[in-house]
């Protein structure tokens, strides 16, 4: 336990618990609720929000192996079939006013076990909550390619016009059935307001008309995937394209590796309305180039640049010395889409550095602190009038609208009061402005 401790705050991660499932029981209902819980040891481990790859234990694994250098960084391919034998998701217009975006890939040959099946819902349930704020910018859909014909359409309809059976359901509903259905679900209730006022809902059929997905509800029990799936279409339709991208990218280098031929994604042309199209998921590498210096002046360290190389490769961004010495060549992978500017590089590098390696040194600049006149003179003040018999009263920025309106007979309108867009409560709606 103390030895990956250690290991995690070397990557720049920190161990928050180790615990099991009956403890968590345990504290949060009592003993008797946590009879029969398992006693397997589980670690709890702080990921930056930055850090999508890390999400799952597939890309944390991958991450850290690569960190103690225990196996190289693996080269994602994209795969494109011969023309007329790929797939396509068709984009229709409908969808423009609600959800505009999509994109797409599948999983070809994949072999699921329970954890890997696991890992990979759960992988989803946690990039929904996170990039994907709740569904807001980007939904998740995942599905048995086996049970489903190409081209699929997405499109967008009247509730009254989508009729599918919901995942885990026994019979077919119509939108606004399925909506209220799902009301008082603790989990999909969340996620109705995204699309429950809105006079058309996005769908996703494919050529016979079966319903893949209602995005960001619910998807068809017709295309669940189990254990027994083979091939996975994954779509992520949304409102930020970027987004998209990010997460279909996150999804397929993750578990890519557990397909037939590891690290292989099968593209799929997505039509837009304008019939332009393009061919996701993109696996994009760009090369960055940063200066040896650099780095070692905004760390405060004296590395050499083939350290430094080494360094950054450690963490997933594979280096190497060009141009004399003179520069890094870093190239960034389809997992590293936290990595816009030089800035993050040098961060890298300081994290496989050590934080605990960096020297302290003395600042060059020093100052002598003083106390402002002003304050000074209001310290003195404050004594005073204390003294005098005077109570000081210290008010909130924000009030209500009760405070400076109703309560003083005054109409809010005759106030100088700058309204608050979304309070978090009615006692911060307005500052007072005099």
């Amino acid at each position: 336990d103390e030895e990956f401790d250690e290991l995690c705050f070397e990557f720049g991660l920190e161990l928050d618990e180790i615990t099991s499932e009956k403890d968590i029981i345990s504290k949060e209902k009592g003993k008797e609720k946590a009879k029969g819980a398992s006693d397997v040891v589980l670690y709890k481990i702080d990921v930056p929000a930055n850090r999508y790859d890390l999400l799952c234990l597939e890309g944390l694994v991958r991450g850290l192996q690569v960190f103690k250098e225990r196996i190289n960084l693996p080269r994602f391919e994209k795969i494109i079939p011969a023309e007329g034998e790929g797939q396509k998701l068709i984009i229709t217009e409908q969808t423009a006013q609600i959800r505009p975006h999509a994109v797409a890939a599948i999983l070809r040959n994949i072999t699921f076990t329970k954890d890997r099946y696991d890992s990979f819902i759960d992988l989803q349930e946690k990039l929904h909550q996170n990039i994907c704020r709740k569904r807001a910018l980007v939904a998740i859909g995942t599905h048995d390619l086996d049970t489903i014909t190409g081209p699929f359409t997405f499109t967008a309809k009247a509730p009254s016009e989508i009729k599918f059976k919901p995942l885990n359901q026994s019979q077919e509903y119509t939108a606004s059935q399925i909506m209220d259905l799902y009301r008082t679900d603790s989990h999909l209730r969340h996620y109705l307001h995204l699309i429950e006022n809105k006079p058309r809902y996005p769908v996703i059929y494919d050529s016979n008309g079966v319903v893949l997905s209602m995005p960001p509800i619910i998807n068809g029990d017709h295309t669940k995937i189990s254990l027994n799936t083979r091939n996975v279409f994954i779509e992520c339709t949304g409102t930020d394209i970027t987004k998209a991208k990010i997460v279909l990218d996150i999804i397929v280098t993750m578990f890519s590796e557990y397909c037939e031929k590891p690290f292989t994604v099968e593209a799929v042309e997505v039509v837009c309305p304008s019939g332009k199209t393009h061919i996701y998921p993109e696996l994009a590498y760009r090369t960055e180039k940063v200066k040896p210096e650099y780095i070692n002046k905004k760390v405060g360290i004296s590395e050499t640049p083939s350290s430094l190389a080494k360094l950054l490769t450690r963490m997933c961004l594979k280096s190497h010395v060009t141009g004399n010495g003179n520069h890094l060549e870093v190239e960034i992978p389809p997992t590293r889409a936290d990595v816009i500017h030089a800035c993050d590089i040098v961060e890298d590098a300081a994290i496989a550095y050590g934080y605990n390696n960096i020297q302290m040194v003395i600042p060059k600049t020093y100052t002598i602190a003083n106390q402002l006149p002003l304050n000074k003179l209001t310290e003195l003040l404050r004594l005073d009038l204390a003294a005098a018999g005077f109570t000081e009263a210290l008010t909130f920025a924000l009030c209500s609208q009760e405070d400076i309106a109703d309560k003083l007979g005054t109409d809010i309108s005759a106030t100088n009061a700058v309204h608050i867009a979304n309070p978090k409560t009615a006692e911060f709606q307005v500052r007072s402005v005099t």
